[in-house]
């Protein structure tokens, strides 16, 4: 009797650890497919993402979005004004640039395109600082978090301001269609070129001459001018004359 009960109770063992086991591997089977599950859901946002960024080849090389071939939506007319956070914490509005010219670029951190302009608006931008230029980077994603955004900022070498954006802006701008998409906006703030997508270095620093030169110098006031003229009967007469700058 006392052998039978020992051998039930080694079966009794052996049936609960079986039991144990089958059940951890069941939690860990569980566990695995979650975070599989999680894993693919992540990849498959991050997909969607980088579709919204289709780009197509133009003639002269530089890259458009589908869709684009209406026109531009912005251009010639006045840049939308905004004030939004830098990462810093300051408040930063597109007013505070008046009279310079300003490239408005959006972009994000999951936009390879927009990685690989950045380094160049930073180097164009200490090359045409003596002609006023500022570079302003609007980033789209912002629920990526700060750390994100500063992290991908810091390793493109980025010291002009980045600025985090606040769903509005993109609205006032035309709507995103495309990363990374860049608003040139003259001295007098209007926007003399809208691009959408990865262009060449060229390409941009054509549009930074183009958007520098845009608005003309500021005209200079009328001067008064002594000058002698005939009268109708022949004899010389001074009279005042009112002229601008080079004409009579």
């Amino acid at each position: 009797m006392q052998a039978d009960c020992g051998a039930r109770r080694t079966d009794d063992v052996k049936r609960m650890a079986l039991v144990i086991v089958l059940m951890v591997v069941g939690i860990s089977l569980m566990l695995w497919a979650g975070w599989h599950n999680l894993r693919e859901r992540k990849l498959a946002m991050q997909r969607a993402q980088e579709n919204k960024m289709v780009l197509v080849p133009e003639q002269g090389g530089a890259t458009v979005s589908p869709g684009e071939g209406d026109g531009p939506k912005m251009t010639g007319k006045a840049a939308p004004g905004f004030t939004l956070v830098s990462l810093d914490g300051k408040k930063v509005s597109l007013s505070d640039y008046k009279g310079r010219p300003v490239l408005v670029n959006f972009w994000a951190t999951w936009c390879g395109p927009c990685k690989v302009e950045m380094p160049w608006f930073e180097e164009l931008r200490k090359q045409y600082a003596g002609q006023g230029l500022e570079i302003l980077g609007l980033a789209d994603d912002v629920d990526a978090g700060k750390e994100a955004i500063t992290k991908v900022a810091t390793r493109a070498g980025v010291t002009y301001p980045i600025l985090l954006t606040d769903g509005k802006v993109q609205t006032a701008y035309g709507g995103l269609d495309v990363l990374p998409m860049s608003f040139y906006v003259d001295k007098n703030g209007v926007v003399v070129v809208q691009t959408a997508g990865l262009g060449t270095k060229d390409d941009i620093e054509a549009n930074i001459k183009k958007t520098i030169a845009s608005g003309g110098a500021p005209s200079e006031p009328k001067k008064m001018q002594m000058s002698s003229v005939p009268s109708l009967s022949g004899e010389g007469k001074t009279a005042m004359k009112t002229v601008g700058t080079g004409a009579l």
